[in-house]
């Protein structure tokens, strides 16, 4: 197997060493722009091997050419949001970055399954998919898990601990307009509805749609990068090993929620060929409401991709 991680930012090079120390695949390629940054970070990773007893091999590029026969792409690069920004002030910049990238993973790794992290994460997935013409069940975007890990740890933060038996639903954009669920969020098996008062999920649930800014505010100086590049990793497992996890991710829609034409979180079971199926919930009118409210924004950033002349 062969990974490629692009960019070697905070979440790319976590990525790059969450693959390696978990063995994920065999070879794995971080590629960025800035010259020597992968190679510095490649040859680290490669002498920690030693002390930590993995057997992958990072090499570190600023060549595409290194990257071709890739199984599997996770695209990290771009520019971060800064305190005050928000996901949509990065669609020009991101998107032209996005349109290089499926350029040549393309050419050289056409056989490839893609995970984009970058943002505005439901916007630059469907930019990725229609820069590279593959089947969409192969291209998916990472937000779900990320949101919903974020939302269990405020369960269990507001439990008392128990994080490892929380499991969690957000569907939606992976933005201010994401819907958690906290009907379908459960502690072993109970739901959350049963343990915590309603005006402590209602909490959870806008501390949720608000996390990652939560954490740019708190850096002031960048952005999430350990719980994005553990979901990203995570996803990737699941393709890789064809484990076929149920989690929520950016996928495309073809009807299911009544929508279509988009990609949006859902919970998708992922396995060997990407997406394999889309699991379709039963939400009440409130929960569809804001699922049409999520869709409706990632919609105009869409418009703006095209206005700009990047789709």
């Amino acid at each position: 197997m062969k990974v490629t991680v692009v960019g070697g930012g905070f979440v790319g090079m976590t990525c790059a060493q969450r693959l390696a120390e978990q063995e994920v695949a065999e070879n794995i390629v971080l590629i960025d722009v800035i010259e020597g940054r992968p190679q510095g970070i490649a040859l680290d990773l490669n002498q920690a091997a030693a002390v930590e007893g993995y057997q992958a091999v990072v090499t570190g590029t600023n060549d595409a050419a290194d990257t071709h026969g890739s199984d599997l792409f996770i695209m990290t690069a771009g520019m971060p949001r800064k305190p005050g920004m928000d996901r949509s002030d990065l669609l020009e910049v991101n998107g032209n970055i996005i349109n290089t990238v499926a350029a040549y993973i393309k050419e050289g790794s056409p056989n490839a399954k893609v995970i984009v992290v970058s943002n505005p994460l439901d916007t630059m997935v469907y930019l990725m998919s229609q820069a590279l013409g593959f089947e969409t069940k192969r291209v998916v975007g990472m937000a779900g898990v990320l949101d919903s890990a974020r939302m269990a740890f405020f369960i269990s933060e507001a439990n008392g601990g128990g994080i490892k038996d929380v499991r969690c639903m957000v569907l939606g954009g992976h933005g201010d307009s994401m819907v958690p669920l906290p009907q379908f969020s459960t502690m072993d098996g109970v739901s959350i509805q049963a343990t915590l008062p309603g005006d402590e999920i209602d909490a959870i649930n806008h501390r949720t749609q608000h996390g990652g800014a939560e954490i740019v505010n708190l850096l002031k100086t960048g952005s999430a990068f350990y719980a994005p590049s553990a979901a990203a990793v995570a996803m990737a497992k699941s393709i890789l090993r064809n484990e076929r996890r149920l989690l929520p991710c950016a996928a495309y829609l073809d009807g299911q929620y009544g929508l279509e034409g988009i990609y949006m979180g859902v919970p998708c079971v992922l396995g060997s060929n990407g997406v394999e199926h889309i699991v379709d919930l039963e939400l009440d009118d409130a929960g569809r409401e804001k699922l049409n409210a999520s869709a409706v924004a990632i919609r105009a950033d869409i418009e703006t991709l095209k206005t700009k002349g990047l789709l």
